[in-house]
């Protein structure tokens, strides 16, 4: 079982997962409906029907399954209850400890200390060289472990982590770093030496949640915390009492109120001028604040992959419209949670606010409804959803593993 890694694609780990993608949205809906049939037993009953097989799963007395001879029985039986390698429970146990100490080795590299010399006299140089080893040989410690892991959730956020460090390729290329093909890194220590050290700071700098270290930070977190259950069909027999309401569905609102002509609609006040309702603006800006921090709170606390996908979409979007949150007085934190100056957010044009959240709001409506969507739903229905809305029927395993 496990992962296969495809080396000829260059650029893309979307094989970390082996899933198909249909041809637009009848496609995904039309594999929904094949997936649909095969676990609740029609599809199984409409082909023994056709090819007339007999053969079909016995139980013993005492609850046992007992194998059958009709191959598709076999399949279909194999896939509802997938069976975890020895392989596969090592790759589970090591990639949940190697994703741990990755962490620790990306907390190192954004710490100020590792580019200062030491109160023991080691050099600042010495300091980060042995910290960007310490990170390539645990960061292959992970990639090597997530190819043969069952570990759907976690593995999920480790190809995020792969096409993030393939993005910045050619900034990791410049301090003696190399992404193999396979998607591990290789080292030369002796160009790393020679490289600026203020070059690999600003490379895993905390303080821009876009960089490189930021980015890789924020997927080992959402591997970390997904409980990244061996196989689908577990997922989706557990049935998870998510409630109703929560920080997604509380933001939906506030972006349609952001969005609404009625609230920039001027008003007069006392001396018949027309002038902007500041503060009902303001209070609608504050409540949206207030409700992103708590869908990042409710999301980084579930194990649904299609939740953790979209949210890490929101948050990628809202880094990218940073800038012009500042403007209105909204910061952005280290973490992707925002805080807003009132006194420099009620100073703003609110014809200029009315615009931004007409560009950022629109931007991030449709993944914060899926954040939402799946918060509210069983895991199983959206265990295998991408943040662009692409399904992956297979899950952690092939048709290839069962014949």
């Amino acid at each position: 079982m496990g992962i296969n890694i495809n080396t000829g694609m260059k650029d893309d780990y979307s094989y970390l997962f082996q899933g198909l993608s249909g041809n637009g949205s009848l496609g995904n809906l039309n594999m929904l409906s094949d997936y649909a049939a095969i676990k609740n037993g029609s599809y199984g009953k409409l082909m023994k029907a056709y090819y007339g097989g007999a053969g079909a799963l016995q139980t013993s007395a005492s609850g046992t399954r007992t194998k059958t001879n009709n191959v598709l029985e076999q399949i279909l039986e194999e896939k509802k209850y997938p069976k975890v390698s020895k392989e596969a429970q090592e790759a589970n146990s090591k990639l949940t400890s190697s994703l741990s100490s990755l962490t620790n080795s990306v907390s190192a590299l954004q710490n100020k200390d590792t580019y200062q010399v030491s109160t023991d006299g080691t050099s600042a140089a010495d300091k980060v060289v042995s910290a960007v080893k310490n990170y390539v040989s645990l960061y292959n410690d992970v990639v090597g472990a997530a190819k043969n892991s069952t570990l759907t959730g976690k593995t999920f956020h480790v190809a995020g982590m792969m096409r993030s460090t393939s993005e910045n390729s050619g900034r990791l290329a410049e301090i003696g770093v190399t992404v193999k093909r396979d998607g591990t890194l290789q080292l030369d220590e002796d160009k790393l030496k020679a490289t600026d050290l203020s070059k690999v700071q600003e490379l895993f700098s905390k303080d821009d949640v876009m960089s490189y270290g930021s980015t890789v930070m924020a997927r080992l977190g959402f591997a970390s915390a997904s409980s990244g259950s061996t196989s689908r069909v577990e997922q989706e027999d557990v049935q998870q009492d998510q409630p109703a309401y929560n920080g997604a569905s509380a933001l939906k609102t506030d972006i349609k109120t952001l969005l609404s002509d009625s609230l920039y609609a001027k008003k007069k006040d006392e001396n018949g001028a027309e002038k902007y309702d500041v503060e009902s603006i303001f209070a609608a800006a504050a409540d949206f604040v207030n409700h992103y921090n708590k869908m990042l709170e409710d999301g980084l606390a579930s194990s649904n992959s299609g939740v953790m996908a979209n949210l890490t979409r929101v948050m990628e979007k809202t880094a990218q419209y940073r800038d012009g949150l500042g403007q209105l007085g909204i910061s952005v934190d280290e973490k992707g949670r925002l805080k807003i100056d009132e006194d420099v957010f009620k100073k703003s044009d609110m014809s200029q606010v009315k615009q931004f959240f007409g560009e950022y709001g629109d931007s991030i409506a449709t993944n914060v409804s899926l954040v939402d969507y799946y918060l509210r739903t069983q895991a199983g229905a959206a265990a295998n959803y991408t943040g662009n809305g692409t399904y992956d029927t297979q899950g952690g395993f092939r048709y290839s593993d069962l014949v």
